[in-house]
């Protein structure tokens, strides 16, 4: 490991996992989103009781990889670059970023050459903001009709990031839209789409995130403090 954090610092991380975990109803899952954080947060992380480690960055997952491996689940809820699939699908047990046909087939493919199949969530871009990724909400049916059947890959739900405020309860209304588009789907019975994870929220949204419908929350800062630098 490349760093050593101090006991204070291990024992802080812990404190911030059970009073989270403690915070949140039982059905819910908490990602540590990990991105910038050192293996020995991760790993305080973990050994406090994370069960799902999220990443933003394939190269910054590859290498906390290398150190933690498969004590955990991990889960990419950053933005998924093509020529990034391949250490992707070795790496991660869920996608939650799944915006495109190109690369939704990019990923069924190389799931196939591993043998793997990968759950991926659709991520919408909820507040319609030209310079964020995800598919609009009314784009969402065109895409998920044009990929249900790719054999390496299952639809399991919808994640969102919204636009970013200083108020928390200014993201309501953009999980109020995504939970729609989620519930939309749960109650046409696609075949081979699974509405079951609705990802949403972070460290100063998710328990609003939480009223309107996540059972998936992906926290950072208030787990584990500012983020270092690096």
């Amino acid at each position: 490991m490349s760093e050593i954090i101090e006991q204070a610092e291990i024992d802080l991380i812990k404190t911030s996992v059970n009073e989270i975990v403690n915070s949140i109803p039982p059905d819910v899952m908490l990602v540590a989103a990990s991105k910038t954080r050192t293996a020995e947060e991760v790993q305080a992380a973990i050994d406090a009781g994370i069960k799902i480690i999220g990443y933003n960055y394939v190269q910054e997952a590859e290498k906390i990889f290398q150190i933690i491996g498969n004590q955990v689940q991990w889960h990419l809820i950053g933005h998924l670059q093509k020529n990034k699939v391949k250490k992707a699908v070795k790496i991660f047990n869920m996608i939650e970023t799944i915006d495109s046909v190109e690369l939704a087939e990019k990923v069924d493919k190389e799931c196939r050459l591993n043998n793997k199949i990968m759950p991926v969530l659709i991520e919408i871009n909820s507040g319609e903001e030209s310079n964020k990724t995800g598919v609009f909400p009314e784009d969402v049916d065109r895409l998920i009709f044009q990929i249900k059947d790719l054999p390496n890959i299952r639809i399991k739900g919808l994640m969102t990031m919204g636009p970013r405020f200083g108020d928390p309860e200014n993201s309501r209304p953009y999980f109020k839209t995504t939970k729609k588009v989620f519930d939309r789907f749960k109650d046409q019975n696609i075949p081979n789409v699974e509405m079951r994870y609705l990802s949403m929220g972070m460290s100063n949204s998710y328990p609003i995130a939480i009223k309107e419908g996540a059972n998936i929350v992906r926290i950072g800062t208030k787990l584990f403090g500012t983020r270092c630098k690096i």
